[in-house]
């Protein structure tokens, strides 16, 4: 695995990396103040001004769990990919080994948050043995790791081995079923009714996570009569601009602040 490319911008990086037999894989490395992770309790997401803290509070490391995705979500230009496939436990691995090394001045497990978002490329369900492997592999080498999944939520996925410090995110991104059918065509999904049913042992909240293209994709009505508010907690995020989302007229109402 080598890096291509990589970006750097105010609390972290992103790189390009491309697996030994070829195939392009994207990972991040960010850092907030640790205040930011109790917004389950507080009911805010939102980080006032621009002190995004260091390694040592809360130090997020996003990987992928598949070089091309085939969910083909209209605002995410994975899916531009001509091919796909699984990444290995000991892909998925090294590319948190290969962030913690590009900061040696700090240890991972010395952070007041060390956690690891299956939130890049691919979807986790669609790998998830060779996710679940990752996992026990990087508890073994740092043990307490916070393990935040994504997915959109597949037909017959088995939650029951989310627990203590596995937490679950749940890509909506829209509160009206034909909407978020258009939004992420991939037709082996659990409905909206079937995501709120859904339980975890986890030590936290599940996440909703909604990127709402358009005003009309919010309803709070729907939030409260299917996701009880004892087991999810309901985030907002904006969609980051690509050529697909463009393509797509998908912009999301979150739009970034302005500098003045």
């Amino acid at each position: 695995m080598r890096e291509v490319r990589s970006k750097q911008f105010a609390n972290g990086a992103v790189y390009a990396l491309v697996t030994d037999d070829g195939y392009p894989i994207e990972v991040t490395d960010t850092h907030l103040p640790i205040d930011t992770a109790d917004a389950a309790r507080t009911g805010n997401n939102y980080l006032k001004g621009t002190k995004f803290g260091d390694r040592s509070e809360r130090w997020m490391i996003g990987v992928s769990c598949m070089s091309g995705c085939p969910i083909g979500c209209r605002f995410c230009a994975t899916g531009q990919l001509k091919k796909y496939r699984d990444l290995t436990a000991e892909e998925i691995v090294d590319q948190v080994q290969f962030v913690i090394k590009k900061n040696p001045e700090f240890k991972f497990t010395s952070a007041k948050e060390f956690k690891v978002n299956y939130t890049r490329m691919g979807e986790p369900f669609l790998n998830i043995e060779n996710v679940r492997k990752a996992i026990e592999e990087i508890e073994s080498k740092y043990p307490g790791t916070h393990h935040y999944i994504s997915t959109i939520g597949l037909t017959d996925s088995d939650f029951s081995w989310i627990e203590d410090n596995i937490t679950l995110q749940i890509s909506l991104h829209s509160c009206i079923e034909q909407r978020r059918d258009w939004l992420i065509p991939y037709k082996s999904k659990m409905s909206i009714r079937e995501l709120g049913m859904i339980r975890t042992k986890s030590a936290r909240k599940t996440t909703i996570n909604l990127t709402l293209p358009s005003a009309e994709d919010y309803d709070s009505s729907v939030l409260r009569r299917n996701f009880d508010p004892y087991h999810f907690f309901v985030k907002l995020s904006p969609v980051n601009q690509n050529t697909v989302s463009i393509n797509n007229d998908v912009c999301g109402i979150l739009q970034p602040m302005q500098e003045e």
